[in-house]
């Protein structure tokens, strides 16, 4: 397969991005912003496991627009199940000697 046609998928998902918009009944100015949206983010992952019970949303509408998906976006990534922690990595040396004959079974 050449590299165009590897790259048609992604440039289609581009130009259908791009047709995208929020409905303007969902945009409200003095709806959560930025900071709730960081909340929302930050708690997702249990407000989604409550949702699945009761009637509890995930994502607030309406909101502001972009701060507050920029705001959600932070608060999962960086607080939230996206945030990467680090990985320990721990060394250990043992040191097994042994007496005696060893026996093979």
């Amino acid at each position: 397969m050449n590299k165009a046609a590897r790259l048609l998928p992604l440039i289609a998902l581009f130009v259908l991005a791009g047709c995208a918009r929020q409905v303007a009944s969902a945009v409200e100015p003095e709806a959560p912003g930025f900071l709730l949206g960081m909340w929302h983010g930050f708690i997702f992952p249990f407000a989604w496991f409550v949702s699945l019970f009761t009637d509890v949303s995930i994502y607030a509408v309406p909101n502001n627009g972009g701060w507050y998906d920029f705001g959600y976006f932070i608060g999962i990534m960086f607080l939230g199940v996206g945030a990467n922690r680090g990985k320990r990595v721990v060394y250990r040396e043992r040191i097994v000697e042994t007496r005696g004959p060893i026996i093979d079974q």
